[in-house]
Formats: C-alpha cells, structure tokens, sequence
C-alpha cells in the first residue's frame, strides 16, 4: 500500500445512458446497449477492483494505511466519496436524497423489517446521507430545486390548458412550502393522468423531451414545479439533502459521499416511493447552487466527503501529499504518478493513492480529476 494503484472501474448499463458517449470519453469500443455511469470507488454495489481484489475489500484489511486516521476518524473505516462519470441521454429517475438522520432512520427500519438490500422495493441501502455534485464536461441539463410557486404558476399558465388551473390557484395563493406541498402530491397521485394527457402536447423545450422519453408518467408534471439548469463544461452544481432533482442529458463528471440511497418519484422504471419521497423532500423554494472553482480548478461544495481538483496536466509537476485517501481519472491525454516507480494513466483510466503512500509526483499532457475528502 505504498504506491498508486491502477483501477478497474465497473460500467453501469443503466436505460437513460449513452450507447455512445462513455466509449468516446474513454477510448473504448461501444457495447451496442447504454453505457450510463463510470464508477470510480468502494461502494459495496459496483467497487473498482485492483488487480481483481476490489477497492472496498482492500480498505477493510487496513482501513488507516487506505484511508488515513484523520479520515477514518471523521468518516469511519470506509472511502467517504464516490467518483462517476454519468452519459446522460435521456431524462433520469426525479429523486431526492436523505438527510444523514433520515438515512440511518430508513436503514435501520428495513434492516428491521427484513428487506433484502437488493430487493426492488428496497429504498435505503445504507445508513448515509448522498450530497452530489456534478461538474460538466459537455452542455449538461437538469432539474434541481423547486422554482417559486409564482414562477411556476406563469408556466403553467402558459400551456394553455384549463385542467391546470386549480394548481395555478393554489401555487400563487399559498404560502410557498404549503402550495408546494399539496400540487405535488396531486400531480404524483393517479387520479392526474387526464391532466397529464391534456397538459404533454402543450410542452415545449426540455419538458417536451421529457414526456416524449416518459409518455403517461406523473414525474412529467412534478417536472414542471422545478427549475431548469443547463451547465457549460466546467460548470458545477451542488445537490445537498432534499433537494429534487433530475438529470436530463449531457455528459459530467459527478462526486458524491459513498452512498446509494435514492427515492424516486416518476420518470423511472425503478422502486417509486412517493410517501417516502413526500417525507423527505424539502418544500422549499431555491436557486440552484452552483460550485464556482476556486484557484487552481479546485471544486469544493459546503460538504466534508469531498473535493474535485481539475488538473490540466504539464512538464511541471503538481505535488500531491500523502496522508488522504485520492482518486484519480484521467480524461484526456497521459498522467504519470511519480513515486519511487511511476504509473502512467491514459485516457480513461483511474488511480487510487492510499493515504499511506508517500507524496507523488503529478506530470504528464492532458487532463485529470482528482477527488478527495475535504477533511477540515
């Protein structure tokens, strides 16, 4: 565990995904199917692997020579974030994620209840909150955050379609959270698909394409209360707990805390939980957060999991210090990790440095993303 070890990242062929997008990034040849998400980690439920032992099981044997004691003292003995690369090519699941208590409350009472973690209806697979964020690496497009219900009452208004106004009363006559509230969970319920098949041929721009990739499904209309979000490359946006969200196409890079607990209300032909989503998601009207690079292309969101550097590579070394956990991907050209040996990432590959690996060395041509826990 002294030197950089090279990573097999697993591919997630998830039905939103690109056949293409993933094979271009990385210089591979395309499966024929949907190549959705490049997982770079140690989550139990898709880890990297080094030399076919995977990365999850490498930290338990020694989780302070992987991790390092300050991570492992504020995370625990397990890597705290995980790194993707997402190939969106069409709208994904609308969802949000739990609070940390709210993640250790749900696992607890399914653990209780006996349901198989990798059973469909399964909504927590661990105890731990999932802030996000997402960094573009082409024009990328999403939904985050619901808009003020005033905002949301002139777009509805603008479709023309009588069905909707009851919600257009209802959102510009409320208090905000309440407003909010009560039409989301009309539009989730079944008895909205008349509205539903009114309101689809009066859609234009990203929520046409969203009804013309989920035709008849709710998340068409919840789709409505949020806000758009288009991000050029090296544009960012942070998700924190609560926060409904969906992405709709586009390719980014994405780090989150090391965790899978997602609930999903439509556009998705996985586990819907509305009840639990409607528990969880927070009815509060905001602005997108967007993550503006710090010096250096440093990305670092109001959260302790991690930070995404962005290191456009040169003859000049850039010093990576020892004594954190780091993952490394390279997206374009050639890395060399310089310790005693060197290891050469290309286009596509990945790297893990265990905390108790001595300082490395960063040269080469091209770009990488690096992450690591933002430890205060």
């Amino acid at each position: 565990m002294t030197a950089p070890m090279p990573l097999t990242t697993p591919i997630r062929p998830y039905d939103w995904g690109s056949s293409t997008a993933l094979p271009w990034l990385l210089g591979t040849e395309p499966t024929g199917g949907p190549q959705a998400e490049l997982w770079a980690g140690a989550h139990p439920a898709a880890p990297s692997s080094v030399d076919g032992t995977p990365l999850n099981v490498l930290i338990d044997d020694d989780p302070v020579a992987m991790l390092g004691a300050a991570s492992v003292k504020r995370f625990g003995p397990a890597l705290p974030y995980l790194l993707k690369v997402l190939a969106v090519e069409k709208p994904l699941s609308l969802q949000v994620h739990p609070t940390m208590a709210q993640a250790e409350a749900g696992f607890a009472a399914e653990e209780e209840r006996g349901v198989p973690l990798d059973h469909f209806t399964r909504a927590y697979k661990d105890p731990y909150h999932k802030p996000e964020m997402v960094c573009a690496l082409t024009d990328f497009h999403g939904l985050c955050g619901f808009r003020e219900p005033a905002g949301t009452a002139d777009l509805l208004e603008s479709l023309g379609v009588p069905e909707l106004r009851p919600w257009i009363e209802t959102l510009r006559a409320g208090p905000p959270g309440d407003a909010l509230r009560t039409v989301l969970a009309q539009m989730l319920d079944e008895k909205s698909r008349p509205f539903l098949a009114a309101v689809e041929p009066a859609l234009t721009s990203v929520y046409a394409d969203i009804a013309r990739a989920h035709p008849g499904d709710p998340g068409v209309l919840a789709a409505l209360l949020l806000n758009h979000v288009e991000l050029a490359p090296g544009q960012a946006l942070f998700l924190d707990a609560g926060v409904p969200h969906s992405y709709l196409r586009g390719l980014a890079i994405e780090v989150m805390a090391n965790s899978d607990n997602v609930l999903r209300c439509g556009l998705t032909g996985k586990h819907v939980d509305v009840p639990e989503l409607m528990r969880v998601v927070s009815f509060v009207p905001s602005v997108p957060a967007r993550v503006e690079p710090a010096a250096g292309f440093r990305y670092c969101p109001n959260t302790d999991e991690f930070s995404l550097i962005r290191h456009d590579l040169t003859a000049d070394p850039d010093e990576l210090p020892p004594g954190l956990p780091q993952t490394l991907l390279c997206l374009e050209g050639e890395a060399h990790l310089r310790t005693d040996r060197t290891l050469t990432l290309t286009r596509g590959e990945a790297a893990f440095i265990p905390a108790g690996a001595p300082a490395v060395r960063l040269t080469g041509r091209g770009v990488l993303y690096r992450v690591i826990p933002a430890i205060p």
